[in-house]
């Protein structure tokens, strides 16, 4: 099981294990008769010096001087910082001591404490650094992720229009001929309209919804071509709680229906969809025309970019997809594994 233990915590954390380390090394080779003592001393010396040393590196001295200044002026900054708290830490010794016990060996101890603000100035100076160097990666990696959202909002929102248009104009058609059908069309365009306006924003969304909005899709372009289009649509296996990027197979089938229809003698659309456990592999299949091997107009191709590009960003290492022709049929195929 992995912990995130919030930013805010992290320092106080780290600042509870260095100093107790800090106390447990400095007594480590205290006599039994002086630990109480040195206890103290040292106790009081971490909480006087040692931390507000380290913290005005790290506060202060680091992002002040050394990130918006430069290194030379930050050199001199910390040695002026180091010889004050020197100065102070052998003044506090020497007090704390004369409460303590005698100091026998005041030169020596002087140069301890010397070495220990020195030592105090090199922990602080690397953890600052490699604070800063956390920090400025963590804002790249919003960064990237704020860039990546918006490329998703950006590719989701190219979804083509053209469907919705085609559909309304043949309701009006339906209407005027005092068709039957003209109901169960304008439910079903309703249905599609609700799932992209209220669910097509979502990260994801249940692998039946998605299912549900092809097959009213399918229905409806049935309705509007008849016999003119062969339209086959099988489905293996059943969703079972898994989850998928929303209106991430519809482009396929819309680009089955753009260059698969009109001016292509006996179209055939065959879409197939199966489901075993989380991999769903997603098939379609339509009929070309000679005129439809090159680009229709300026748009067309720019669904399949888009896709494959969502894919990349949310399917990186789940995904695989192949395109080609063959024998007059262009051939989609889509090996998907989904998050349950």
């Amino acid at each position: 099981m992995r912990f995130n233990i919030p930013d805010k915590y992290r320092g106080i954390i780290f600042h509870i294990f260095l100093w107790s380390l800090w106390l447990f090394l400095s007594l480590s080779n205290s006599k039994p008769e002086e630990l109480y003592s040195n206890a103290i001393l040292v106790s009081l010396l971490i909480i006087t010096t040692h931390i507000p040393l380290f913290l005005l590196n790290t506060q202060w001295l680091i992002p002040k001087v050394l990130l918006k200044k430069d290194a030379s002026t930050y050199f001199w900054a910390l040695i002026v910082l180091l010889i004050v708290f020197s100065v102070y830490h052998s003044y506090i010794v020497d007090w704390l001591k004369s409460f303590l016990e005698p100091d026998d060996h005041p030169h020596r101890k002087s140069y301890v404490g010397i070495f220990v603000i020195v030592m105090v100035g090199a922990v602080s100076t690397g953890y600052g650094l490699l604070g800063y160097v956390a920090d400025q990666e963590k804002k790249q990696e919003e960064q990237r992720n704020e860039q990546l959202q918006s490329e998703l909002l950006f590719l989701r929102s190219q979804i083509s229009p053209h469907f919705i248009f085609n559909v309304l104009n043949s309701i009006v058609y339906l209407i005027r001929s005092k068709s039957e059908l003209a109901e169960p069309v304008t439910h079903k365009l309703s249905e599609l309209m609700r799932y992209i306006l209220y669910e097509s924003d979502k990260s994801l969304v249940a692998l039946e919804k998605e299912i549900a909005y092809l097959e009213s899709y399918i229905a409806l372009q049935k309705i509007r071509f008849e016999e003119d289009v062969d339209i086959q649509f099988k489905i293996d296996g059943a969703p079972t709680g898994q989850i998928i990027e929303p209106m991430i197979l519809i482009p396929f089938v819309e680009n089955a229906f753009k260059h698969g229809v009109g001016m292509v003698l006996n179209p055939i659309i065959d879409i197939d969809l199966k489901i075993l456990d989380n991999h769903l592999f997603f098939s379609v299949k339509n009929k070309i025309g000679t005129e439809t091997k090159s680009d229709k107009d300026g748009t067309s191709g720019i669904g399949l970019r888009n896709l494959k590009r969502r894919l990349e960003l949310l399917y990186p290492n789940a995904h695989a997809l192949e395109i080609s022709q063959k024998d007059g049929f262009y051939f989609i195929e889509l090996n998907l594994t989904l998050n349950t």
